[in-house]
Order: structure tokens, then sequence, then C-alpha cells
């Protein structure tokens, strides 16, 4: 019932994100969400965000941001860490995940989406059929309707720590 909603994986940031792991993998594109997953809400790419762009660039991985922001949010950010985007995403939908994969030159076989929301990151990443990571929201001072979301974000996460203990015995 909830397998739509699930992240492959979860982490405290993307700072724990195995860079070398994902490229062994095959991952050559990250698709990633900005707010609250790479920076505070309505935050600026600041020196943390644009090394940890660096780095992925430098092993050889493209990246692409898509984001439900306009353009003014979204270009800025984007143009600081060097990756492509895609503003007013309409996340849950798939054909912007599609799309990133496009302007990245890119598959399912070879991306990866990091972002920190159940209901539009990884009900949206996991239709289109991308595997997922989320990352713990790094301020929880948010926007109403986000906040409200959190509220059965919880229950969703219990019940995937639950199925996680299951395969781990």
């Amino acid at each position: 019932m909830f397998k739509n909603l699930y992240p492959d994986e979860y982490l405290n940031s993307v700072d724990d994100v195995d860079l070398d792991e994902l490229y062994e993998q095959g991952i050559r594109g990250i698709i990633s969400d900005i707010d609250n997953t790479i920076v505070p809400h309505g935050a600026p790419a600041d020196e943390h965000a644009i090394e940890f762009f660096k780095k992925v660039h430098d092993k050889g991985i493209a990246t692409c941001f898509i984001s439900n922001n306009d353009e003014p949010r979204v270009k800025p950010f984007a143009d600081a860490t060097d990756s492509q985007f895609i503003c007013k995403a309409g996340k849950p939908k798939t054909k912007n995940y599609i799309k990133a994969m496009e302007l990245m030159g890119t598959d399912l076989n070879s991306t990866m989406f990091i972002g920190d929301q159940i209901f539009t990151d990884m009900w949206g990443a996991n239709r289109t059929g991308l595997p997922t990571i989320m990352v713990k929201p790094i301020d929880p001072h948010e926007e109403i309707q986000i906040v409200l979301k959190r509220i059965p974000e919880k229950f969703v996460m219990w019940r995937w720590r639950k199925r996680q203990e299951k395969k781990n015995k």
C-alpha cells in the first residue's frame, strides 16, 4: 500500500551519500530537490552546497534540480552549483523526472533521486521508477502546507522502518 511512498534509503543529510558507491553502481546522474534537502528552505547555494556538487561532478555524475518553486528561486541555485534545473516541476507528476534524465543524458538505470519529502519527492521518483534516497529535512521551520504533510509522513516512515527491521532479520 505504501510502497510508492517509501525511499530506498534514508540518510541524515546529503553528506552521508556515498558518491563512490553510487558511481560503482553505474549512477551517472542525480536528480535532487533543493529546499530542506540541500539547504534550508529559501536559502541560497552556500559554500557547503557548492562544494558538495563539485564533488559530485568531479566523480563524473551530472546533476539536475527539480523543484516546485519558480525560476527566480531555482535558477540562481542551479547556476551556483553548475547544475541543470527544472522549475515549477509539479512533483509528484513523473514528466519532469523524465525530462531531468533527458537533460543529463541518463536513464532509469543510471539516475538516482535525492529529496526530503514523501508526498512529492519520493512518490514522484518512485512512480517514475527511480531509486531514491530520502534525507532528513534540514530545518523544521517550514511553510504550513509542508508542516501538515509531515504529520502523515511520520506514519509512513514508521511503517518503512518496521519494514526495514523485518528485512534485516
